[in-house]
């Protein structure tokens, strides 16, 4: 799809400078692409326009500029058409990581667990150092904020299950989620709550609500869409 929307401006841009060769060039590259859609996904082989495919190769051939205009346009305004009823359903189905079938593995003693069950146990850990700093109950806010570290630290792991780089699990399990876990301990072994509960709102915010932002919704929609 990259390469045809590209085609299609250099075939535009070269059209309209009268660039007859390289008009040619480019109406063969996209050409090769636009026929190989139907091969890919059968089911989309009657919205293909092949008769202003036919014509914009025939208007190519005779330097008929308008005609090259006229079947470009008519194409693109099926591959609109297209986009509008499947581009966010094929986002969604197969672009969007299959959380699912994904395990954790555990530093502390090597067991796995599904993504869902680690999804679970991590607000569970939230809520209990939340709740146990308002009750002054401090080593049970301690003993969780290191469990969730330490989940914290096995979930990144997946990161790389899809992330070729570092980069994403910085943005969300990086520098500033871990400043804030520091301040957060920081807080409760003071027995300060403000400090405390900023941090832990901070920390959820990085870790959790960003991380959601990127992938929660775009899964969601992809499990309602399967049967």
């Amino acid at each position: 799809m990259f390469s045809l929307r590209r085609e299609m401006q250099a075939i535009t841009e070269y059209a309209a400078a009268d660039e007859q060769a390289l008009t040619r060039k480019w109406i063969e590259r996209f050409a090769g692409h636009y026929l190989k859609i139907a091969e890919m996904v059968p089911e989309w082989k009657d919205e293909l326009e092949y008769q202003w495919l036919e014509r914009l190769q025939l208007a190519a051939g005779a330097g008929d500029r308008d005609g090259i205009e006229r079947a470009l346009r008519k194409i693109g305004q099926g591959c609109n058409a297209c986009h509008r009823e499947y581009r966010a359903v094929t986002a969604m189905l197969y672009r969007t990581p299959e959380f699912g079938n994904i395990s954790i593995k555990s530093s502390a003693d090597g067991s796995t667990e599904q993504f869902a069950d680690v999804m679970e146990q991590l607000s569970l850990l939230v809520n209990r150092i939340k709740i146990a700093t308002d009750d002054d109950r401090h080593g049970v806010a301690l003993s969780s904020l290191r469990e969730l570290r330490s989940r914290l630290d096995d979930l990144g792991e997946s990161c790389a299950s899809c992330h070729k780089d570092p980069a994403p699990r910085e943005r969300f399990l990086g520098t500033l989620t871990s400043a804030a876990l520091q301040d957060l301990e920081r807080g409760i072994k003071q027995g300060d709550k403000k400090l405390a509960g900023r941090s832990l709102g901070g920390a959820a915010v990085y870790a959790c609500a960003r991380c959601h932002a990127v992938h929660r919704a775009p899964y969601d929609m992809r499990e309602t869409l399967l049967p």
